[in-house]
């Protein structure tokens, strides 16, 4: 049975599942291996249930779409160092759309993507990052990320000398 027609079955942390064909989750480095391992071993092609005990459902939701989308638009190369300051100028725009989402989730999808092992979602998240980071001061980034000021009064004047 061709990766087409193959279902495989990702489940949330909260226990949602989510029936994915295996081309589109093979994109994932994890999902590809732990399927591989698991044709190995046995040569039954029922469908193969993969739980991702670290991926939120609403995350995992979002992952799927952009594993989906990607197979029929892949996504264009980052190139680096970045000509612009702003994600819709870099890439496509159904990746600049899907990056518009809350700090928390984009946060959320780029430790998915890392755990996953989706390269182009992890690409795109950082970079997503990266303009939002991109001239702030240390004090919004430590708010941002939620980071306690440790410095004294004299440590943080010879730092931001």
């Amino acid at each position: 049975m061709d990766d087409e027609s193959r279902i495989v079955k990702l489940v949330s942390k909260e226990g949602d599942v989510h029936e994915v064909p295996l081309s589109i989750a093979k994109m994932s480095i994890l999902v590809s291996t732990t399927v591989e391992e698991d044709d190995e071993d046995d040569d039954d092609d029922d469908v193969r249930e993969i739980p991702l005990a670290n991926v939120k459902n609403e995350v995992l939701v979002k992952i799927i779409d952009f594993c989906t989308h990607y197979k029929q638009e892949p996504m264009t190369a980052i190139s680096t160092p970045l000509k612009s300051s702003k994600v819709e100028n870099l890439v496509q725009e159904w990746y600049s759309d899907f990056c518009k989402v809350d700090q928390k989730l984009l946060f959320e999808l780029v430790t998915a993507a890392n755990f996953m092992d989706i390269k182009p979602l992890l690409d795109l998240t950082c970079l997503a990052v990266a303009v939002l980071i991109k001239g702030r001061s240390a004090n919004e980034l430590r708010a941002m990320f939620n980071i306690s000021n440790d410095l004294t009064p004299e440590e943080e004047a010879v730092a931001n000398s």
